[in-house]
C-alpha cells in the first residue's frame, strides 16, 4: 500500500475530526471513576490493545465483509455496532493507544502509518453507511443528534407502542426494567456505560418525541464473566422505544448520552414498547408486544433476571483479583466493536478476549496513581509533550495550543521515513477464566462455530441485492411502487398494527391507526 497526498490529507482530517470531538465529550461529561475496578488503568491497557490488534483484525473482517455492508447490516439492528462502539470507540481507542506510544517515545507519529490510514478508512465507510440516512458521519456532525432508522422501522415502533402514564402498571414496570438492566450492563460492562445507547429524536408529533435505547450484551456470549451468570437472561440485545412528551432532547452525543429541555424525568415517558435483535434477525423483533398485560408482565420477568443477574455477578467479581479486573475492563473496553466480526461472520473469541502480548508488556507500568494522571494529562489539560503544537494555535473547544492527536507528517511522501505496520495479530494471555463455548442469539444458544456459519448463510432480505440501496431518498419519489410496498410490508411482518399496510402511510396516518 503506498499512501497518496490526497490519502494523506483525508486521514489527518479524520484524525483531527476525533481529536477535536473527544476533548469536548471528556470535558463535558464526569470523569469515569470506579470504587471497585481499576478504571484508568484497563482503560490505558485496552487502548494499547486496540493499537496492536485492530488493524489486523478489520483487515480480516474485511476479507469477509466490508465495511459499508457492515454499516448497512447494522442500522436495523440494537447491537453493539451502535455508537459508541463504532461511532466513537473504534477511532479513539485506537488513536489514543497510538498517541501514549508516541508520548512514550516508542513510536513517532509517521509510524504504523498504513495501519492509521486504514482504520480511520474502514471507520469513515462504516459512519458514512451506517448514518445513511441523516447523511452525517458522526453524531457531532448532525447537531449532536442521530437519526439512523428509516421511515418503514420508525413506523413501527410508533405505531406499536403502548401508551402510558406515571403510577400505571406498564410505565412503572418499563421504568424498573430500565433502572435494573442499566444497573446490570453497568456492572457487566465493569462500571462503564458501553451496554448503553441512544439514538434520535424521533418526532412524533408537536409535543412528542421517541428516542430509542439500546440495552447490549446481557446474555451468556463474547463476555467469559457472563458465563453461568447470565444462564438465565432469554435476550442478548433488547430495544426500548420510548416517547417522551413536552421534553426536547436536544443533544444526544457520540457517547451515546443525551442532554434534554427541561431535564428528563420518568413522568416525562408516555408510550413504551419492547424488542430484540442481532446478526441472525432480519430486523428488531418484537418482545411481549402483543398486548399491554403481557409487555408489563415480560418489563417485569426481566427486571427480576436482571437483578439475580447482577447479584451473582456481584459474587463472581468479589473473589477476583486486581489483574482479572484490568483484564475484563481492558476487554470490555477494546472489544466495544467486536460485534463487527459476528456480523461479518467470522467472530473469534481470542481475537476479542485475550490480551495481546505487546500490550501486556505495559501492565507493571498501570499502577493507579500513574493511570489516572496520565490519563488525566492526556485527555484534560492535553500536556503530553507529543500533544503540544505552536503557541500560536487555539484549539476548538479550549482555546489551548494542543491537540489531542498527533498529525502524520507530510514529509514521508519526500523521505520514506516511516513505518508502514505494527504487524499481524500476535498470541495473547488472560487472568480470567476461559470463555465457554456458548452465544446466546435470536435463534437459541449456538456455538461460536455455528453462529459464524449461520450468520455466512444468511442475508437479511431487506440487506440483498435487490432492495440494498433504495434508500429514503429513492422511497420519496417512488413510494406508490410495488417494490417500496414490499419493503414496507417485509418490515412489517412481525407488527401488530401495521403487518401488511405498505407504503405510503404519513405520521398522522399512523396516529390514527394506534387510536383505533
Amino acid at each position: 500500500m503506498t499512501l497518496t497526498y490526497a490519502q494523506l490529507l483525508e486521514t489527518n482530517n479524520l484524525i483531527q475530526q476525533n481529536s477535536d470531538e473527544t476533548y469536548w465529550l471528556c470535558l463535558t461529561r464526569t470523569v469515569q471513576e470506579s470504587k471497585l475496578f481499576p478504571v484508568s488503568p484497563y482503560m490505558i491497557l485496552s487502548y494499547f490493545m486496540a493499537f496492536y490488534r485492530y488493524p489486523a483484525l478489520l483487515r480480516k473482517i474485511e476479507n469477509h465483509m466490508r465495511a459499508e455492508d457492515i454499516g448497512d447490516r447494522v442500522r436495523a439492528r440494537g447491537i453493539k455496532c451502535q455508537n459508541p462502539a463504532l461511532g466513537w470507540g473504534l477511532p479513539n481507542f485506537y488513536l489514543l493507544g497510538r498517541e501514549y506510544l508516541i508520548s512514550l517515545g516508542l513510536i513517532r507519529p509517521q509510524d504504523a502509518v498504513e495501519d492509521v490510514a486504514y482504520v480511520l478508512d474502514f471507520w469513515k465507510r462504516f459512519q458514512l453507511a451506517w448514518h445513511r440516512n441523516d447523511a452525517h458521519m458522526t453524531n457531532r456532525e448532525f447537531g449532536h443528534r442521530a437519526q439512523i432508522l428509516p421511515e418503514r422501522r420508525l413506523q413501527i415502533f410508533h405505531a406499536d407502542m403502548y401508551d402510558c402514564a406515571e403510577g400505571d402498571a406498564l410505565h412503572t414496570a418499563a421504568q424498573a426494567f430500565m433502572a435494573a438492566t442499566s444497573q446490570y450492563g453497568f456492572l457487566a460492562s465493569c462500571e462503564s456505560r458501553i451496554a448503553l445507547h441512544n439514538q434520535g429524536p424521533y418526532k412524533i408529533d408537536n409535543d412528542r418525541e421517541m428516542i430509542v435505547r439500546d440495552f447490549m450484551d446481557l446474555a451468556e456470549g463474547d463476555y467469559p464473566w457472563l458465563d453461568g451468570v447470565a444462564a438465565e437472561m432469554p435476550y442478548n440485545n433488547l430495544t426500548v422505544p420510548m416517547a417522551v412528551q413536552d421534553c426536547h432532547f436536544n443533544i444526544i452525543d457520540d457517547w451515546g448520552s443525551f442532554e434534554s429541555q427541561p431535564e428528563f424525568k420518568s413522568d416525562h415517558m408516555v408510550g413504551v414498547g419492547l424488542y430484540t435483535s442481532d446478526s441472525l434477525s432480519e430486523s428488531y423483533q418484537p418482545v411481549g408486544m402483543d398486548s399491554r398485560e403481557e409487555l408489563t408482565a415480560t418489563f417485569v420477568d426481566l427486571t427480576v433476571r436482571a437483578k439475580e443477574a447482577t447479584s451473582r455477578l456481584w459474587k463472581r467479581i468479589a473473589g477476583w483479583t486486581r489483574d482479572q479486573m484490568i483484564d475484563a475492563g481492558a476487554i470490555t473496553y477494546f472489544a466495544i466493536c467486536k460485534d463487527i466480526a459476528h456480523v461479518a461472520g467470522c467472530y473469534e473469541a481470542d481475537d476479542w478476549i485475550l490480551i495481546d502480548q505487546r500490550a501486556e508488556r505495559f501492565r507493571p507500568l498501570l499502577n493507579d496513581e500513574y493511570s489516572n494522571m496520565s490519563l488525566w494529562e492526556m485527555l484534560g489539560p492535553l500536556s503530553h509533550p507529543g500533544q503540544r503544537t505552536h503557541d500560536y494555535q487555539l484549539m476548538q473547544h479550549s482555546n489551548l495550543p494542543a491537540n489531542t492527536y498527533s498529525l502524520i507528517p507530510y514529509t514521508i511522501l519526500d523521505d520514506h521515513d516511516y513505518t508502514a505496520t505494527c504487524g499481524d495479530i500476535e498470541p495473547g494471555i488472560t487472568h480470567l477464566d476461559p470463555k465457554e463455548d456458548r452465544y446466546r442469539t435470536t435463534q437459541g444458544v449456538l456455538t461460536q462455530a455455528e453462529y459464524n456459519r449461520r450468520v455466512k448463510a444468511f442475508t437479511p432480505r431487506l440487506s440483498g441485492e435487490r432492495f440494498r440501496y433504495k434508500c429514503e431518498s429513492w422511497l420519496k419519489y417512488q413510494y406508490d411502487t410495488s417494490e417500496a410496498d414490499e419493503m414496507y410490508r417485509i418490515e412489517q411482518e412481525n407488527s401488530r398494527n401495521l403487518r401488511d399496510k405498505g407504503a405510503g402511510l404519513r405520521r398522522l396516518d399512523i396516529e390514527k391507526i394506534r387510536r383505533s
